[in-house]
């Protein structure tokens, strides 16, 4: 079970509870989604308390999280899409926390598991939808129809259109949810190998060298994956909130 790559992964159940033939369980997965909530507020009311004119290292921190933050929703989306920083901000800081959290020996990855990071996609396409239709009405459908498309071709490029639009949720989700998962699998491959080889004795330790290697590299890079993955997630959630601003673009 030790050697098992997947096992990390398993949902297990902390309280069980079970009402009307539903599962309504407290899981690990439940507990570290709790935990990252908990960080996430944690580290910016406390970076932030002081708010000193000669920033700490940790205020400084939070500082430049904002401003990467508002600065790529400005880019994105123009001044008028900062109504959305809350949101844009509060999906950062989870998926940034909770990439960063399942880095750590036997804590749980809540972005390792496709549902959550659906949940995460589907909210920003609802919220793209929602506003888009309740600001432009009708005129937010001219999003599937792009300007200069001569009328012959109008019903495939709509139809093109509408198909990208309904597999952003999917494409949005399932990059974080394999980048996460395949990062973690392959760790704890050769951190398996480096256990079954020091077990071989002196030659087996020797041979161990190499895989060890490989751990602290993937090591490195699953922490600038869980960097990149909040980043990109973040840009793609401001260009989809653009489409909701200025469908007709």
């Amino acid at each position: 079970m030790a050697n098992d790559p997947i096992h990390q992964f398993q949902i297990t159940k902390i309280f069980p509870v079970e009402i009307g033939g539903l599962d309504f369980s407290f899981t690990n997965s439940s507990l570290f989604m709790v935990a990252v909530v908990a960080v996430s507020t944690a580290f910016l009311v406390l970076a932030t308390s002081g708010r000193g004119l000669v920033p700490t290292r940790w205020q400084s921190l939070a500082e430049m999280s904002y401003e990467f933050v508002a600065s790529t929703l400005r880019s994105s989306a123009g001044s008028e899409g900062m109504k959305f920083f809350p949101f844009v901000f509060s999906l950062f800081m989870f998926v940034l926390i909770a990439n960063l959290i399942g880095m750590f020996p036997y804590f749980f990855t809540v972005t390792s598991h496709l549902i959550v990071t659906f949940a995460l996609a589907m909210s920003v396409i609802l919220t793209v939808v929602v506003y888009g239709v309740g600001k432009h009405g009708f005129g937010f459908f001219k999003l599937f129809v792009p300007e200069g498309v001569p009328a012959l071709l109008i019903p495939l490029v709509t139809l093109i259109e509408v198909i990208s639009f309904l597999s952003r949720p999917i494409s949005l989700s399932v990059r974080l949810f394999a980048n996460m998962l395949a990062g973690h699998i392959t760790l704890k491959v050769f951190a398996g190998f480096v256990v079954s080889l020091g077990g071989m004795g002196a030659l087996g330790i020797g041979g161990a060298v190499l895989p060890l290697a490989m751990v602290v590299g993937l090591t490195a890079l699953e922490f600038l994956v869980a960097f990149l993955q909040a980043y990109v997630f973040t840009v793609l959630t401001c260009m989809y909130l653009n489409d909701a601003l200025h469908p007709g673009h």
